[in-house]
């Protein structure tokens, strides 16, 4: 263990030095952003060509590692007297005339790993030739030449084929830590499959000059912040990591920040009576949600303003495999995951193509497959029969704690929190305005300007207890005007069969009083997706019951999107940390309340994918069926997958992507990477 300062009083980060392997320094020529992420944060994602990479280097991560020593041991002198009537023994023939000497051999020793004390990093390498049986002193030290393959090609230079500066890095590493073990190595090699050619790297003066600077330059790096993301870079298209820097979102919101009186987020340009600072979207024609198609154009690309380069994917090609069904199994078979009933295999999904497991109520998973979905960090979430969130397994991929550090300094911080929060609460009462003036079938002038006046007063709020004030009021007018957005059917044979008699909590009365069939059925009288206010643990009607199972995913999918980041869900800016409550991931979800889980609610009463008849009654408690369930995962995982365009970014996401980059946002929102937190918001 290398040591950088022995005063007690340092900071341990500087007391304490620990090994760089050379892939990192590799990584840190290349790009100091990466090198931070991977080496720092120890985040790291697969892409195509980091999985091409690992499959192409199968074969020489399967040697043992030997390797002979440097150099044979001279024996020592004899130390006893010859006596003197000794005779002396012959002398060795010489060799006959026809007897050539004995030939070079060379021995190639395979997945090799040296460290280095003086250099202090550490180093795996792929091959090292050695060359031994020559002719001359044997006991002179081995030479030696690490071989390193790459899968791209090398750079056209002036005079041929040369070599990378990252991988004149690592080889020249390698070559240096031979070296520093006492073989002679004059020269390293990269193998570069791509053009199948062998370039040499002499090792110099010079060389061993510049690689010694970069590695103090890493170390300097590893102690100050996140470096700046690189601008414009080719690089970053194909880095495994784009989806997590967000190079060209960051330096947007870096250098123009997203500021109430920024001229770069202008009033909206159609009549919904915005004025605040944050872009807005509209949805792409043909989006699942309640107004479906409705939406035809895009936010109005503001003259002057860049706009970053589309580096993320719109839509993950992974999907979720929900279990509601009691007394199912889940278990694994080779790379499968199989779906059994009473023994019987009913479906397999390959684990490749999840994203997350969910398991409603009494299913059972195999620890084999908890193992596997762990190491391939693929959450897995446990809900109640009814939908209440319990909690998740995840593996331990993210080993970051800086963002957690930030997290809990603001947290502790009332006024940074209060500014946050601020910014969370407004969002969402835009967002739940805006869904009343889609869907609303006359949308009341009143409601609207109390609701447009309450997410101004959020941004104006001294404290956590007014605003929770605000958003309170503007939540009761939302719901008010709830049942306006629900196309209530005349047809008595689309109704939930309840017991009015003899459970006088069977159903509300609506805005106006509730639409009954003009007949009974065995003395029960019939109630249709009627509302009144928002009611839960247990939802006592049926648009409740949707409403609460719709947030109970969400908060599962920000608690997931909190966890892919780095956070702690469990301690919030706005929700007050309280024993058992996801506080953070309430948070990241108020903005995406009435965009996914309310829109899904209204989407499945109003296009009639789910009926009275898929709900149950249980004493005051109404829940779906397990066929109701099954249709709302469905309307619920296909609005996830609702392409948008950003409000800021201008570039086309899914909902799915939206939590997890609004996350991001508000981590980089922390450390000062960006001065302040946009809030998602819709047109």
């Amino acid at each position: 263990m290398n040591t950088l300062a022995d005063d007690p009083a340092a900071p341990l980060a500087e007391r304490v030095v620990e090994p760089l392997p050379a892939r990192m320094l590799n990584e840190f020529v290349y790009c100091q952003r990466l090198f931070y992420y991977e080496h720092v944060e120890g985040v790291f994602v697969h892409n195509a060509d980091t999985r091409r990479g690992t499959a192409l280097h199968k074969r020489v991560d399967s040697g043992k590692g030997d390797l002979p020593p440097a150099a044979a041991k001279k024996p020592q002198a004899a130390t006893e007297t010859p006596r003197a009537d000794s005779t002396p023994e012959p002398a060795a023939p010489s060799p006959e005339p026809n007897e050539s000497p004995q030939l070079a051999e060379t021995i190639h020793s395979r997945s090799v790993s040296l460290a280095s004390d003086r250099l202090g990093v550490t180093a795996k390498m792929d091959l090292v030739e050695v060359r031994t049986g020559a002719e001359g002193d044997l006991f002179a030290p081995l030479a030696v030449c690490p071989v390193d393959y790459k899968i791209g090609s090398p750079r056209e230079g002036d005079n041929g084929p040369e070599i990378w500066d990252t991988d004149r890095m690592q080889l020249g590493l390698q070559c240096l830590i031979l070296r520093d073990h006492g073989y002679t190595c004059a020269e390293g090699v990269i193998y570069y499959r791509g053009t199948k050619q062998r370039v040499t790297l002499a090792v110099t003066a010079e060389l061993e000059q510049w690689i010694m600077a970069q590695i103090t330059a890493a170390r300097r790096a590893m102690l100050g912040p996140i470096p700046p993301p690189l601008v414009d870079s080719p690089k970053c298209p194909r880095c495994s990591l784009v989806t997590i820097c967000l190079p060209d979102e960051t330096r947007l919101l870096h250098e123009a920040p997203a500021h109430p009186d920024d001229e770069d987020f202008p009033p909206a340009q159609e009549t919904f009576g915005f004025e605040r600072e944050f872009g807005s979207v509209k949805e792409l024609p043909g989006a699942y949600g309640a107004n479906a198609g409705n939406g035809t154009s895009a936010i109005v690309a503001t003259p002057g303003r860049r706009h970053p380069r589309r580096l993320i994917a719109a839509r993950d090609d992974t999907r979720p495999l929900y279990i509601a069904t009691a007394g199912v199994s889940v278990g694994r078979k080779s790379e499968l995951v199989q779906v059994r009933e009473k023994g019987e295999v009913v479906a397999e999904v390959r684990i490749s193509d999840l994203s997350h497991v969910a398991i409603f109520g009494a299913g059972t998973v195999s620890t084999a497959l908890i193992q596997t979905l762990c190491e391939k960090d693929i959450p897995v979430s446990y809900f109640s029969s009814g939908g209440f969130f319990f909690g998740l397994t995840r593996g331990q991929s993210l080993k970051n704690v800086f963002t957690r550090i930030e997290q809990f300094r603001v947290a502790a911080d009332g006024v940074e929190s209060l500014r946050l929060a601020r910014l969370i609460v407004h969002g969402k009462i835009r967002n739940q305005r805006t869904l009343l003036m889609r869907n609303h079938a006359s949308a009341p002038a009143l409601p609207l300007a109390r609701m447009k006046h309450a997410a101004q007063a959020a941004l104006e709020a001294e404290n956590i207890a007014e605003l929770l004030g605000i958003e309170g009021a503007a939540a009761l007018v939302y719901f008010e005007n709830f049942a306006g957005m629900i196309k209530l059917a005349d047809d008595p044979d689309e109704a939930i069969i309840g017991d009015q008699k003899n459970d006088p909590s069977a159903s509300q009365a609506a805005v106006k009083p509730p639409r009954r069939a003009t007949h009974d059925v065995a003395g029960q009288q019939l109630f249709t997706f009627d509302f009144t206010r928002r009611n839960r643990r247990p939802p006592r009607d049926a648009v409740n019951a949707l409403l609460s199972l719709g947030y109970s995913l969400l908060a599962r999918d920000c608690t997931v999107a909190a966890h892919a980041v780095g956070f702690d869900p469990y301690v919030g800016f706005y929700h007050q940390p309280r024993f058992g409550r996801p506080a953070l991931a309430l948070d990241l979800m108020e903005e995406f309340r009435p965009l996914i889980a309310d829109s899904v609610a209204l989407t499945l009463i109003n296009t009639r994918v789910i009926s009275p008849s898929d709900f149950v009654r249980a004493g005051d408690a109404v829940n779906l069926s397990a066929e109701g369930r099954k249709r709302f995962f469905s309307a619920y995982e296909q609005r996830l997958n609702t392409t948008i365009v950003h409000p800021v970014f201008d570039y086309q996401v899914s909902y799915r992507r939206a939590l997890e980059l609004q996350a991001r946002l508000l981590a980089k929102t922390l450390t000062g990477e960006i001065e302040q937190y946009v809030p998602f918001t819709t047109r």
